[in-house]
């Protein structure tokens, strides 16, 4: 909630040296944070301060670590789409192979799709999960196969090329099929209704009966059924195909196990390695229990300045949030910025103490919550290239209750972040000049304690009543929404308390009022720019900022403690009352947490559908008028750094980190080292 071979490897391999690696290195001391920008997307870079002080154990942990990374990345494609591992090879080959003009205007419109394709891991909006489709034609499409002389195609067994051309042409082409990655529509079937490869010839009745007589509704203790496979229906029985070594994703999956024996050799700790351990035993087994046990050992080990994610853990992916996308991320502890900030774990007990929510719904003894900010080394999977900025692990609820959570903050991705916007127009559009002051004096500060609270306090806080369901059984498809607008009250409503000054985070509530400013504003017009006109909004992160902002609007419109004003033509929201707003936020905060102590999945559809999934149209069209004018992108992604082992003979006497600085090289980069899965899986 909301993740270079070696002489040691499997097979043949060999190292990487210098003159291996084909990828553009640049001068880290002149560092450039953004690399290129293409349809609604930007592509930056991130640094990782620290890496060269690091020991050489603990530089060859973050090694392994990254490589049993890198080996999963495919996975997500395929978890995706079941044809986009089909489609990325097939581009790959065109971009290595093709021999006509490469500096035509077609050729370029095919280099911004293949680009989209990496970025969105497979050909469905990494965001919308829409669909999006080439801006060349097909017989251009047809052009570039033809004419990649030497290329390799995933030709399937007695397939032409002919045949080939003829089975993607409609797959890549024509919108209308298989337009919706993740379809969370309630008056659809969302199993059917959704294009990701986790299900196969069922339909969500059969899915919710399947795991119905599966879970232990009485369990303390309860097993994330689903986590880990794919559902499908062979000869008319339903059946699990579940990720593990010689399973589902086998191949890869075998990879990454390979590296994490690596990196047990050089773990930190004891603790670190029996936690590494657990996690092999998980990818060897596909046992839920054990991934259980892993997820405490995990959450419980917290002292390590090298740590890591890697396994299917968000279940954003599926509409009905039983399977979890592969995904990684591998870093090192910020210990300066975490001294600072890590303050807000040994405060938790206050913090649901003085909370708003009913006291039936307040933990009695909060404990176990970790925060840190983190400086990433590596991401992958659905991580990567579009990463978050802060995590809170392990999802099980009962883990957290009774063991507690990891809350990280990815330190040098915020920081990326900012600089690669600095100019971009965006506060001077959509904010007042009394705002924008504010929020440039204080917003780098609030956006940091908002993740914190989000991370640390907001999901960490509350609990189920006993006997209901976890919110995947009880609150489905509005779950991962919910979910995030209660991590966001929580943050909110704390953000402005006087208590966060008690603690020397910041010296003045002003904070607290440049994110009240920044997320109204956000909510309720400037992500708008993010859809396309016509469309509703369907990202959970997306409905829980809208339902935030609007209900507060509508709830707080009689006394004006947010108000519409028209200056100039344009539309701006200003908070005229930030006790009363953060009042509102405490009521709102109050019912989210009811709705899932209590599982009211009719009281939790209600609120999603009626403010935060429909748009107003007049202020979209205005919105994306607005935006386009700046030429800006709305997403944003990353390349990665990467690690090289400096070798002498077969002992690794130094790890360096080098910064690639083009994207497309980085993606055939990784196309040609870690590719391992079939085509279709």
């Amino acid at each position: 909630m909301l993740i270079a071979f070696s002489l040691f490897s499997c097979g043949n391999e060999k190292p990487v040296s210098e003159e291996d690696n084909t990828v553009k290195i640049v001068n880290t001391e002149d560092f450039k944070y953004l690399a290129e920008q293409f349809a609604d997307l930007k592509i930056l870079r991130y640094n990782a301060p620290g890496f060269d002080e690091l020991s050489l154990k603990q530089k060859t942990l973050l090694y392994y670590l990254t490589e049993a990374a890198y080996w999963g990345r495919e996975i997500i494609y395929d978890q995706n789409y079941k044809y986009n591992l089909a489609i990325k090879r097939t581009l790959e080959a065109i971009i290595e192979h093709y021999t006509g003009d490469k500096e035509s205007a077609d050729y370029q419109l095919f280099k911004v799709y293949t680009k989209r394709v990496w970025f969105s891991n497979g050909i469905h909006h990494h965001y919308s999960t829409d669909k999006f489709v080439p801006e060349f034609s097909e017989a251009y499409f047809e052009e570039l196969v033809k004419n990649s002389t030497g290329a390799e195609f995933p030709l399937q067994e007695g397939e032409t090329i002919d045949d080939f051309i003829a089975k993607l042409k409609p797959i890549i082409f024509d919108k209308s099929i298989d337009n919706k990655r993740v379809n969370l529509n309630p008056e659809v079937d969302m199993v059917v209704g959704s294009a990701n490869n986790m299900y196969e010839g069922v339909t969500q009745k059969e899915v919710e009966a399947f795991y119905d007589k599966l879970i232990d509704k009485t369990s303390k203790e309860p097993i994330s059924y689903g986590l880990n496979s794919k559902l499908v229906k062979k000869d008319g029985k339903i059946i699990e195909q579940t990720y593990k070594l010689g399973g589902m994703y086998g191949a890869a999956i075998e990879k990454i196990v390979f590296w994490l024996k690596k990196a047990a050799t050089v773990a930190e700790s004891d603790a670190q390695r029996e936690t590494i351990e657990k996690l092999i035993k998980f990818y060897e087994t596909g046992d839920l229990k054990t991934f259980d046990d892993y997820s405490v050992a995990w959450v419980k080990d917290t002292a390590p300045l090298v740590d890591f994610t890697n396994g299917f853990i968000e279940v954003y992916g599926d509409a009905l949030g039983f399977r979890g996308a592969w995904q990684s991320v591998v870093y090192i502890k910020d210990v300066e910025t975490t001294k600072k900030f890590g303050a807000l774990s040994g405060e938790a007990a206050w913090f649901e103490k003085n909370s708003p929510i009913m006291e039936a719904h307040k933990k009695t003894n909060p404990q176990g919550i970790s925060y840190k900010v983190i400086t990433v080394i590596s991401e992958a999977g659905d991580n990567s290239p579009s990463t978050p900025i802060g995590v809170n692990l392990p999802n099980a609820n009962w883990i957290r209750a009774a063991y507690g959570s990891k809350s990280v903050s990815l330190g040098n991705i915020e920081h990326a972040y900012t600089e690669g916007s600095k100019s971009s127009g965006m506060l001077q559009e959509f904010f007042l000049p009394e705002q924008i002051q504010r929020i440039k004096k204080y917003g780098t500060l609030s956006g940091k304690l908002h993740t914190g609270l989000h991370e640390v306090i907001g999901h960490g806080s509350g609990k189920i009543n006993d006997g209901v369901g976890t919110p995947k059984e009880t609150l489905k498809n509005y779950a991962s929404t919910l979910e995030e607008a209660r991590a966001d009250l929580v943050a909110l409503y704390y953000i402005i308390d006087n208590h966060l000054v008690e603690m020397n985070l910041t010296n003045t509530t002003d904070v607290g009022k440049a994110e009240y400013d920044s997320y109204i504003v956000n909510g309720l017009i400037r992500q708008l720019v993010r859809l396309e006109e016509g469309a509703v909004i369907e990202e959970a992160h997306m409905r829980n900022r809208q339902l935030i902002a609007k209900w507060c609007y509508e709830k707080g419109e009689k006394d004006k403690v947010i108000e519409r004003k028209v200056v100039d033509g344009k539309t701006f929201f200003v908070v005229n009352d930030y006790e009363k707003l953060r009042e509102l936020f405490g009521e709102l905060l109050r019912e989210v947490q009811r709705i899932k102590s209590e599982g009211d999945y009719a009281a939790g559809k209600n609120l999603v559908e009626t403010y935060g999934v429909q748009v107003d149209e007049e202020l979209h069209t205005e919105a994306l008028a607005r935006f386009k004018k700046l030429n800006v992108a709305a997403y944003g992604g990353f390349i990665n750094p990467i690690l090289v082992p400096k070798m002498d003979g077969d002992k690794i006497v130094d790890v360096e980190i080098q910064y690639p600085e083009d994207f497309t090289e980085q993606m055939m980069y990784y196309a040609k080292k870690y590719k391992v899965l079939p085509t279709y899986n």
